[in-house]
């Protein structure tokens, strides 16, 4: 099996090592039970440029026993078992994954989730393009291996996880059937303060599994300049998921570390503006615009003073000066030695045709 993952396959879009960030808005649980408010979401997302609304498919019964407790900020989040919490969000079933999968195809935006049990992947395998795994499922052999059976790419969160355990999930995922498979670097902190964020992490990502492209899932506040996910972006994070919310002031859940649309439609202009400094040259190689300058700021070999016809040329005889219109200094070391075919003025630009090496 070719295990060389250098591109993606997510939706109708192939990501690559130099794409643009595929950008998913991970609403996850944020809508609260609501349908029509986890529609406004996914208008939401699609109005602000996001290419994936996402969610979280699972039941509290499945995913934590009663008495996990709460890995998260409790002062943002008050509720101090992960079962109690999960309990109030777990109310959609199959019809409301459908119905806002249509939605999704309605907008013409990608419609994902997060599957945490079984029954989750079956029915969410006809409504997704590709399953994203969360971090906390990444030693899961279990769902690993059922996930695998319908061998759709997969998008891997590596929050929490140690080199040794990413390769034992990617080498699982692969055994078991998956072709396609992307990493994301993500802290599980919610929040993430800024110096536990280690972004330089999606650079040792980058070197160590060199088969696989690489993104980020962020979990830092937003700020106005999206410092966070414009600096991933360019340590080469080519797809970027962050929680997405209608309304960053609410209380609990994931609203308070989420994005919303104003976040998403200055991240978007913020991507256009460094692509465009970026640039489509993956080869250092002259522009075009340059193209003036190379020839009249680069220089020629120059005669420093009259030079008589016959005269063997020294250094003492040259000085380079612009432009670049006579013989490169490149080859300097060429001209010296040769004689002069004619008399040649001082400050004249050399050609080749004043010189013979007779």
């Amino acid at each position: 099996m070719n295990k060389n993952n250098n591109y993606i396959t997510l939706g109708q879009k192939i990501i690559g090592a130099n794409s643009r960030p595929y950008i998913i808005a991970e609403i996850g649980v944020n809508h609260e039970g609501s349908l029509d408010l986890a529609k406004e979401l996914i208008f939401l997302a699609k109005e602000g440029g996001a290419d994936a609304a996402k969610f979280q498919t699972y039941k509290a019964d499945t995913i934590a026993s009663k008495l996990s407790p709460a890995y998260w900020d409790t002062k943002k989040e008050t509720t101090k078992s992960q079962h109690d919490l999960f309990k109030k969000y777990d109310n959609f079933e199959e019809k409301d994954y459908i119905e806002l999968y249509e939605y999704c195809k309605k907008l013409d935006i990608q419609f994902a989730s997060t599957p945490f049990d079984h029954k989750s992947v079956d029915f969410l395998s006809p409504l997704v393009s590709y399953f994203k795994i969360a971090s906390a499922d990444i030693t899961n052999i279990p769902l690993l291996k059922y996930i695998s059976k319908y061998t759709k790419p997969v998008i891997l969160s590596t929050g929490a996880s140690n080199k040794d355990e990413i390769r034992f999930a990617i080498d699982a995922l692969h055994d078991f059937g998956v072709k396609e498979i992307a990493l994301l670097h993500c802290v599980l902190n919610y929040p993430t303060d800024y110096k536990n964020a280690s972004l330089r992490m999606i650079t040792d990502l980058k070197n160590v599994f060199a088969d696989h492209l690489v993104g980020y899932s962020d979990h830092t506040l937003p700020d106005k300049a999206m410092k966070s996910l414009v600096a991933a972006t360019l340590l080469g994070a080519v797809i970027i998921e962050k929680h997405f919310t209608h309304d960053k002031n609410l209380k609990g859940n994931d609203h308070y570390h989420a994005m919303d649309v104003n976040d998403l439609k200055n991240f978007n202009t913020l991507l256009d503006n460094y692509y465009e400094i970026l640039g489509n040259n993956l080869e250092k190689k002259p522009l075009d615009s340059e193209e003036l300058s190379r020839l009249n700021a680069r220089r020629s070999i120059v005669t420093s003073r009259q030079i008589n016809e016959g005269h063997t040329i020294s250094e003492n005889d040259l000085i380079c000066k612009r432009p670049a219109t006579g013989i490169s200094p490149i080859q300097w070391n060429k001209v010296i030695g040769l004689k002069a075919n004619r008399f040649l003025e001082s400050d004249y630009t050399l050609k080749w045709e004043d010189l013979n090496n007779k």
